[in-house]
């Protein structure tokens, strides 16, 4: 049926039948060769199924088609019975289902069991009280039948029979509990205890309460329609928990997965005791590591997410056992455990834990090859985790630090650079840890670390955090040993001053040089003298070698270009030269001034030479001369001991306020408030639109939508009036408002769809179709109204992507008692906002630069805005995109310039990125452009539509 529906909905505007092809069909119907009967009787299936109307054709199915021999065409047969029109305009049953009615007689009594069972099968479709009646004992006879494939079907039949007309089969209970006692197929059993639970429950339970010794040995199916009776027992009677509660335990050590999952599922919802969780979160475990299903692990890791908000300690208990699973290759499971287990860490297993990581990170080598980005992420995954454990258990910090100093060496670029951060974070809430964090870092960075990012990481730690002598001075050669020979050049340097030259030969002690005065005086542009040196260096005769390429990391890194380095190695060997004048002696203090200078000095003149690969911007060498203005006293240090500092500062401040405001939002969400208001579903209709409103004061259409909106799982959809969509005309003759609800992946459309004329309305019908990644997983059936009435008619749309989308349509009606054709009435259009499917993220900067250059969709949009303040405009942004600012903020009024990121994440894991840089004119006025960058086009295209719109209304 899903087939032939699915190919409908394709050829609904192609096949439009006519006089002469009914003709045609009906000879095609009437031929004796079965595979014409066959093609001819599935077009007139499909016609049926798009409305048409086929004159005699379905006597001609009777006549023809439904007394042949061929098994497959007369299964073909009961379909098109089953969609076929049963009853006449004036909604009376035709005649011809009489013969029907015989010929369905004749195949519940056939002797092939597999044409008996098609025949029930059709049974439970009938929705006609005139054409069962007389096929009720058929069907009855058939539960006696020696094949359990009649007998399954059977039971169905009489379910469905019992359910829409009782009358038909008063005992229908009584008789399928004697045919439970007397079964053996496992499928049959299934079927007929499903049909004492859905029509007479106390039987259901009688034969579970004298069965309960060997459910453990039923069938999966059986077992897990008994734990569904039980759960709505227990719910409904209390009192009848100590029944079965043995049972629930027993079944939780069941061979089957599904049958021990859904067990334990049932002990959680009956029990909150410390036993029942302890016994379900083990199961839940013990299901994660035996299950190789990546989807199955997923489930089970958000059960467990569940159960942590409120059994924090039983959590704890099974903390080992879930990060075994760690071993999986999937990053979206590692992701969970470890989301879950920073939670779960305490003092008393922190120090086990770090050791299973360090275990891990070192297992991480053989993973390499297989895929580098995915063991790139699971790398920042784990330094994360690492990070919050070093930040919240000072008796483990020290082993914490010892893992995130070996992430500083590692080989992966983008990791490193989040451990240095990480150890300047650790750095800053344990002051006693600071000197081992610089003397390891010292012996990184001569290392060979090649890392840009890090590096200056380090040099930046170095110079903030050596508080004595000691430490400034071994800090102070250590950076200097990555620069040296100084000064810096590839070949050959000048200078005046031969005493500062001297001193670089004692601190380059591994290389051999010589200097070579020149006879002839040097002539200054002032017209004063100086002595001219060349520096020359030996290496295993006289020849010269290229000392960007050859040099220590830092030095050749600064000689091909990288200035950026080059300005903080400037600045924080002048930070460690400031401070030598207080922790040193001042000879000591003169020679570390003097090659901080000279080391400041040759960058700059490098950058200006010819030698230069790229020439230094105004804002770095501003920067390098502060540096040497700052060590020859014509301007105060403060603005590297004192100034920086407190713009540290303040920046941690910053981002810990955002860390406890995070905290303190997952708190409110995981803990029940005190005055938070108590949701009783008996009251919501009269209190869902804001008031004691009374509920026959409110409309007919409010009523019957909010009545709508509560389904049989106990979960319901809050109904948002702004969610309302008018989808025709008050003064059409059929008025139709859709409430439009997404709910994960799924749209939920519930339609109001009401007759305002005086006939009566039949198959009216809401045809829907859709654009953008959306489907219609059903067509909404068809309805008969009559005057004045009105229907909900509920339909779900699957979202694939986030993009925005469109669902549009029409109501198809017919009028009672009436010739003409069938009416329709066109829809207004529905348009699914891209909003729906975003919420704000959190990232870290190397994994949003890292998604940043990966993305390949771009949408570039212009600021035009009437807001002159750019921190009210970065937080219109925030409210227009539902996205998390990434950057800091306080200061883009004052400086009067914003570059900020921003970032969300959809419900399907795409991830959405902004970037605004702005700036504020000397007019008032806020010019600038806004990137936004996605891996799905529609998501940057949407997010782009969304601001431009929203901004020019904001004009």
């Amino acid at each position: 049926m899903a087939a032939l529906e699915k190919q409908c909905t394709l050829s609904v505007h192609y096949d439009r039948s006519t006089p002469n092809e009914v003709g045609e069909l009906k000879k095609d119907l009437e031929s004796n060769d079965v595979e014409r009967k066959t093609k001819a009787l599935k077009r007139a299936i499909l016609l049926q199924l798009n409305g048409e109307a086929l004159p005699g054709v379905l006597m001609t199915v009777i006549r023809f088609v439904l007394p042949h021999e061929d098994n497959h065409l007369r299964k073909l047969c009961l379909v098109y019975l089953e969609i076929v029109d049963k009853t006449g305009p004036q909604g009376k049953m035709l005649p011809e289902m009489i013969l029907v009615c015989n010929m369905i007689r004749n195949e519940l009594t056939h002797p092939n069991e597999y044409s008996r069972g098609c025949a029930l099968r059709f049974v439970c479709k009938i929705k006609e009280a005139e054409i069962l009646e007389p096929l009720v004992p058929a069907v009855r006879q058939n539960l006696e039948h020696r094949h359990s494939f009649v007998r399954r079907n059977a039971i169905l039949a009489i379910h469905m029979v019992f359910r829409n007309f009782e009358y038909l089969i008063p005992d229908a209970p009584e008789l399928v509990y004697r045919c439970l006692q007397g079964e053996t197929d496992v499928a049959c059993k299934r079927n007929a205890f499903e049909m004492l639970c859905s029509c007479d429950e106390e039987k259901a339970v009688n034969y579970l309460v004298q069965s309960l010794e060997v459910v453990p040995s039923w069938g999966e199916i059986l077992q897990l329609s008994a734990l569904k009776l039980i759960r709505t027992i227990c719910k409904s009677k209390p009192e009848e928990k100590a029944t079965f509660i043995q049972l629930i335990f027993n079944l939780l050590q069941s061979t089957s997965a599904s049958v021990a999952f859904e067990a334990a599922n049932v002990l959680f919802s009956l029990s909150q005791s410390t036993t029942a969780v302890r016994a379900a979160v083990e199961c839940y475990c013990r299901l994660l590591l035996s299950q190789s299903d990546n989807n199955v692990r997923l489930i089970l890791l958000d059960r467990l997410e569940e159960i942590r908000t409120s059994h924090l300690s039983v959590m704890q208990e099974v903390l080992f056992d879930m990060m075994r699973i760690l071993s999986s290759p999937n990053l979206e499971i590692r992701k969970k455990v470890l989301s879950l287990a920073s939670d779960l860490v305490t003092s008393r297993n922190a120090q086990p834990i770090i050791n299973l990581i360090r275990k891990e990170i070192h297992g991480l080598a053989s993973e390499v090859g297989e895929d580098f980005e995915v063991t790139l992420q699971y790398r920042q995954l784990l330094l994360r985790f690492i990070r919050n454990i070093a930040m919240n258990f000072p008796d483990c910090v020290t082993l914490a630090t010892g893992v995130l100093e070996e992430f500083v060496d590692d080989e992966f670029a983008s990791v490193a650079p989040d451990a240095v951060v990480a150890l300047r974070e650790v750095a800053v809430k344990y002051p006693y840890l600071q000197a081992s964090i610089v003397e390891r870092l010292g012996h990184i960075l001569t290392s060979g670390l090649r890392n840009p990012r890090v590096l200056r990481g380090i040099v930046w730690i170095l110079a903030e955090f050596s508080s004595n002598g000691d430490q400034v001075n071994n800090s102070f050669q250590a950076i200097l040993h990555v620069v040296s020979p100084l000064p810096l050049s590839p070949h050959v340097t000048k200078t005046t001053e031969t005493e500062v030259f001297n001193d670089v030969q004692s601190v380059s002690s591994d290389h051999s040089f010589h200097s070579v005065s020149s006879k002839k005086p040097k002539v200054l542009a002032d017209g004063t003298y100086a002595t001219q040196t060349v520096i020359e260096e030996l290496s295993s005769g006289l020849e010269k070698r290229d000392l960007s390429k050859h040099g220590p990391a830092v030095r050749s890194l600064i000689l091909s270009g990288d200035y950026f380095l080059g300005v903080a190695v400037c600045s924080a060997i002048t930070k460690l030269a400031l401070k030598s004048r207080k922790l040193v002696s001042k000879q000591n203090c003169h020679k570390m001034t003097a090659n901080a200078m000279l080391l400041c000095s040759s960058l700059l003149r490098f950058a200006q030479s010819l030698e230069a690969p790229a020439k230094m911007d105004s804002g770095s060498a501003e920067r390098i001369i502060l540096c040497i203005l700052s060590m020859t006293r014509d301007v105060s240090g403060d603005v590297f001991l004192i100034s920086s500092h407190e713009a540290f500062e303040e920046y941690m401040k910053e981002r810990r306020k955002k860390e406890e405001e995070k905290l303190r939002e997952q708190a409110e969400k995981d803990h029940l408030q005190v005055d938070e208001p108590v949701e009783f579903r008996i009251l919501r209709t009269q209190r869902q639109f804001g008031g004691l409103l009374d509920i026959s004061e409110q409309p007919a259409a409010w009523k019957d939508l909010d009545s709508n909106f509560v389904d049989e799982e106990d979960e319901h959809i809050e109904f948002d009036l702004t969610k309302v969509v008018q989808l025709t005309g008050r003064t059409d003759p059929v008025y139709a408002e859709a409430h439009v609800a997404v709910k994960q992946y799924d749209i939920i459309l519930d339609i109001l769809v009401m007759n305002q004329t005086t006939d009566t309305l039949q198959n009216l019908t809401v045809e829907l179709a859709t654009m953008g990644d959306l489907r219609l997983c059903e067509r909404p059936q068809s309805h008969n109204i009559g005057p004045l009435d009105q229907r909900n008619i509920r339909t779900n749309i699957k979202v694939s992507s986030t993009e925005a989308g469109i669902i549009f349509g029409t109501i198809v009606y017919d009028i009672a008692g009436k010739a003409s054709p069938s009416r329709s009435v066109i829809l207004s259009d529905i348009h699914i906002d891209v909003m729906d499917y975003l919420h704000p993220g959190v990232v870290s900067d190397a994994t949003f630069r890292s998604l940043w250059a990966e993305f390949e969709w771009e949408n570039k949009i212009a600021i035009q805005t009437s807001i002159t303040d750019l921190g009210e405009y970065l937080d219109f942004l925030i409210r227009c995109t539902n996205m998390n600012c990434l950057t800091p903020r306080g200061l883009e009024n004052e400086s009067g310039f914003l570059a900020a990121n921003l970032y969300a994440t959809s419900i399907f894991g795409e991830d959405a990125l902004l970037n605004v840089s702005a700036e504020k004119t000397a007019q008032g006025n806020i010019v600038g452009f806004i990137r936004i960058r996605s891996k799905m086009q529609g998501v940057a295209l949407s997010l782009g539509d969304r601001i431009s719109s929203r901004q020019n209304a904001a004009k």
